[in-house]
């Protein structure tokens, strides 16, 4: 009890208090009212600060989350198929996920180089065009992706924020391993009451394997989606602590972070903390909300 109240319960209160304040961590707190929040809403006005904030935040979740739950459930039911060396292969794929998040930052930073990266050495040996990856501010899902000028002078629309779900996706075997205990759970006499009746491999993973999984799936989308919104190393990291390039790596937790720790503005920063908070907050209640649509409860 006492660690939850000095931990928790009271960081908690005193930020929200703070968001109203005028604090720079010298003089005391000085209350202010609504004064954060309304520097909030002129930068939502602007497109400015916590616009571009959240708008990079929310590519990152909203297309790293659902490939890696895509290449998490069909990594895991390859890697549940009864093959030689099978521990090997899960192993393997399981290993990104272990290695420290600094040390693998910087080694995607090497291979993503676009000078003399690994990846641009291989896509130049083929004759293909070459990212800027982390050092472009362009965005491979967005209105202008294909225009011509995305293209021009060999460059691809691909940029820093594409880099950066790569490098999540790379790190997914934590979820991979989660999806195969699930599957080792699925009876097998489900498999043979679907292969009695004509099923074939296709039709038995749509029709047992994925409705089983769907629990499992539901869990690693609430999470993923929180471990995306807080992901703060490796964006401080390829971004050089400040959001380079252009601000296109300037994410809600780096926002925060610079705000507090380099700007000495805690009552802004916990402004954002509290935003990032009630979206975090309505984002898992909509999923609750829809899960009783699409989540199978298990066999009765």
């Amino acid at each position: 009890m006492v660690g939850l109240l000095a931990l928790f319960v009271y960081p908690f209160l005193v930020s929200l208090y703070w968001s109203f304040c005028e604090y720079d961590l010298i003089n005391p707190p000085r209350v202010v009212g609504l004064a954060n929040y309304q520097q909030l809403a002129s930068e939502f006005a602007s497109g400015t600060g916590i616009a571009k904030a959240l708008w990079n935040t929310g590519y990152y979740a909203l297309i790293s989350v659902p490939l890696s739950i895509v290449l998490g459930v069909s990594l895991a039911s390859l890697l549940s198929c009864d093959i030689r060396g099978q521990s090997i292969f899960r192993t393997l794929f399981y290993l990104p996920s272990v290695i420290p998040v600094v040390a693998a930052s910087i080694l995607w930073m090497w291979l993503l180089n676009p000078t003399d990266g690994l990846v641009n050495s291989i896509l130049g040996s083929l004759g293909l065009w070459k990212p800027q990856w982390f050092a472009s501010p362009n965005e491979l899902v967005s209105a202008n992706a294909f225009a011509s000028s995305a293209w021009a002078n060999n460059a691809t629309p691909i940029g820093s924020k594409d880099a950066l779900i790569l490098m999540s996706l790379w790190g997914m075997g934590n979820f991979m391993v989660i999806y195969l205990a699930a599957i080792g759970d699925i009876p097998k006499s489900l498999y043979e009451a679907a292969r009695i009746d004509g099923a074939g491999p296709l039709r038995r993973f749509w029709n047992v394997t994925l409705p089983l999984l769907t629990p499992v799936i539901f869990f690693n989308l609430v999470m993923g989606l929180i471990q995306s919104v807080q992901a703060f190393t490796q964006i401080y990291i390829v971004s050089e602590g400040r959001g380079a390039p252009a601000d296109s790596t300037l994410m809600l937790s780096l926002q925060l972070f610079l705000s507090a720790f380099q700007h000495l503005d805690m009552g802004y920063a916990s402004a954002v903390a509290w935003l990032l908070f009630a979206i975090l907050g309505v984002s898992t209640w909509l999923l609750f909300r829809t899960s009783r649509r699409w989540v199978y409860e298990g066999v009765r």
